[in-house]
């Protein structure tokens, strides 16, 4: 048997801790829980202390112990007895002004009496103890807008302390102080900008409810808000409420103002009149000090106010007795005077540059560029804004927008309208026409611009200009290449050029060209420098065929050439990229045939006969024959084919050469020569 436990306390009302002796070879304890119906439950134990947890608040428990080993359990130790102690008091809690807090709870089961305590947040100095028997209790004398922790425990008969339980409460905001009223206009519409001292050393978030009599409100959580639409001549009495999560404060105590800029340049004052008053004098004082007054019977008076000026403003009341004493200062403020000669430039294609002379009563400066539904937006202090990223070939309306923290903005100032520069042409497309003309067509979508269209190349440039989506580029130059770009411009200023198009033209012609014939079927044609040219087919076209050559050289040889005829000469010029130029030269004659057959016969009389074919040819033909010692030469009439050497002599070798005379009257020269021997065997013989 376990010795019987050593104390029970209650740890709160749902929790009793028990101390008992430890024993050697014990695995673990348990501990035994009845209430007053008998057995309630076992719970295991470890250790000393433990904790029986999950019992009933202001409960007696019988508790007895028992150790476990391998062995089994012992007999349970004598019990003893515990009480758990009173539950909690379920705590509520409201605000009812900025300074005060009333809590409440139900009432807790054999409790006598209550405790509670008041204590500032992050604040350890206790606010104040209180003992009651009642179920509520009001803190008074609290500061505003702050958070409190309160804590209670209710006292059992035993004068045991029971469970306490606490609650986290903020009294309600301050009245807003301070506060101050003044009208401020949205381009033609009046609205009431009322503004307050906001309480810096409130707890938690703060929202301020701005209610009018004539049934204007905002709401805000800054310290100052806009009522509007405000009519000329009305009188408003305005309550400022500030609310946090306790409620709402006090409303402010009312404020009256009637001042409404009535129109451009003048102010209208008004005030609520007062008993036994004969007359009123309204004191206008500017900010140079300089005093106005205005004396009159009814309620109001009428004053030149310029843009950007502020003004201390009182009335007085007069009857036989004298003056009243000054009343309300109003401060106010008039809207900022609109900016003076206002430019807006284009510095670029998307780019606005505008610049303006500083405006009286301006701090901050507003610079919108809008169109449709798209705003350009450029807050600055300095007189000039940049506004980049515009569309292009797009009517923007830009207006300067002065403001400063009294009196707001203007929202009555002049728009300007400024266009920006056309949109960059696109979908450039080339159509060559001829070989010195192309056709450049694109995309047109400007409202409305000029195009120019420029053709930029090695040794030149051409342009054309229109107001439609094409034109022709004429006269260009074979051999070139051009980049092609085209660019819109209008009142607006010119457009970015298009992205760019190249153009190869034709090559060029040779300017000279020259066929020599090498021999009687071989010829030789040679031709000059021709620019863009990479590549030449030169051709001689007849009735009896053709020859042609394909080179990169600037000549060339062509056989299979037929004496005696006429040929026309033409030739293929190709670029780079395959573009080709026909050229026509003038014809080309082949020389006329050499003679065949030829023989060389002796004759009396120490002569030498030279036979031919006859060839039918209208040449006349020349026989040549050269011997180391003596020469001698013949000519033969068209038709003929034999001519007669005389007076030749023998025993020499001689070089003969019969060949066909131009029209000219030249040698055809590359006719073959035959070599003869001229002997003496008692007559003339050739071998």
């Amino acid at each position: 048997m376990m010795e019987p436990i050593l104390t029970v306390k209650s740890l709160d009302s749902t929790t009793l801790t028990v101390e008992f002796n430890l024993r050697n070879g014990v695995s673990h304890y348990i501990i035994r829980v009845e209430n007053s119906n008998g057995f309630f439950r076992e719970v295991a134990a470890s250790s000393s202390p433990a904790e029986i947890e999950s019992l009933v608040p202001y409960t007696e428990y019988s508790l007895s112990i028992m150790a476990v080993n391998t062995a089994g359990r012992s007999q349970p130790s004598i019990p003893v007895t515990g009480k758990t102690v009173l539950a909690p008091p379920q705590l509520a809690s409201s605000s009812t002004s900025n300074s005060s807090i009333v809590l409440s709870w139900d009432p807790v089961a054999h409790a006598v009496q209550y405790t509670v305590s008041i204590c500032k947040l992050d604040s350890n100095i206790s606010m104040g103890v209180y003992n009651t028997s009642n179920t509520s209790l009001t803190f008074s004398g609290l500061d505003a807008g702050s958070l409190y922790v309160i804590t209670c425990f209710a006292w059992d008969l035993e004068g045991r302390k029971g469970d306490s339980s606490n609650i986290k409460q903020a009294t309600r905001p301050r009245t807003p102080a301070s506060v101050n009223v003044s009208v401020v206009m949205n381009g033609s519409v009046a609205g009431l900008l009322v503004s307050w001292e906001p309480d810096q050393e409130v707890y938690g978030p703060i929202e301020y409810n701005v209610m009018s009599d004539l049934n204007l409100m905002c709401k805000t959580t800054s310290s100052s808000c806009t009522l509007s639409v405000v009519g000329c001549g009305e009188v408003h009495t305005i309550q400022v409420t500030a609310s946090n999560e306790a409620g709402p404060s006090y409303p402010s105590s009312p404020a009256s103002l009637a001042l409404v800029e009535s129109s451009e340049g003048n102010c209208t004052l008004t005030w609520k009149t007062v008993a036994h008053a004969d007359s009123y004098m309204a004191l206008i004082e500017t900010a140079g000090s300089s005093v106005e007054t205005c004396n009159t019977t009814s309620n109001n008076c009428t004053f030149h106010c310029p843009c950007g000026q502020t003004y201390l403003l009182s009335v007085l009341a007069f009857n036989h007795a004298g003056s009243s004493p000054q009343g309300q200062v109003l401060n106010y403020t008039t809207l900022v005077c609109c900016p003076e000669d206002v430019s807006v430039s284009a510095v670029s294609t998307d780019t606005l540059d505008i610049r303006w002379m500083p405006s009286r009563g301006a701090v901050l400066y507003e610079t919108r560029a809008a169109h449709s539904s798209e705003v350009i937006l450029c807050n600055d202090t300095a007189p000039m804004c940049v506004l980049s990223g515009l569309s292009c070939d797009t009517a923007y309306s830009v207006v300067v927008i002065p403001c400063n923290d009294v009196s707001g903005c203007n929202l009555a100032c002049k728009a300007h309208t400024k266009d920006t520069a056309p949109c960059m042409p696109n979908n450039v497309m080339l159509n060559p026409k001829n070989s010195s003309c192309v056709t450049v067509s694109w995309t047109a979508n400007n409202r409305a611009a000029n195009y120019t269209v420029s053709a930029n190349g090695d040794d030149d440039k051409h342009t054309c200009s229109t107001n439609k989506s094409s034109c022709d580029i004429t006269d260009l130059s074979c051999g070139s290449t051009y980049e092609v770009s085209v660019e819109a411009t209008s009142t607006a200023g010119p457009s970015l050029p298009s992205y760019s198009e190249f153009l190869e033209t034709e090559p060029c012609c040779p300017v000279n060209l020259t066929v020599d014939q090498v021999t009687q079927a071989i010829t030789n044609v040679s031709w000059s420098h021709a620019k863009g040219a990479r590549l030449f087919i030169a051709t001689l076209t007849s009735s009896r065929g053709h020859a042609r050559c394909h080179t990169q050289d600037s000549h060339c040889l062509m056989g299979c050439i037929t004496c005696s005829t006429n040929y026309t000469v033409t030739m293929e010029a190709i670029s780079h990229n395959g573009r080709r130029s026909n050229c026509t030269y003038q014809g080309f004659s082949s020389s006329p045939c050499c003679q065949s057959g030829v023989k060389l016969y002796s004759t009396s009389s120490n002569s030498l006969r030279v036979y031919w074919r006859s060839t039918g040819s209208n040449h006349s033909s020349i026989a040549e024959m050269v011997g180391s010692n003596s020469n001698y030469n013949c000519t033969a009439a068209p038709g003929d084919n034999s001519c007669d050497f005389g007076s030749v002599q023998c025993g020499d070798v001689y070089h003969v050469v019969v060949a066909p005379l131009t029209q000219e009257g030249s040698k055809v020269q590359f006719c073959p020569e035959r070599l003869y021997s001229v002997i003496y065997r008692g007559k003339r013989s050739v071998d």
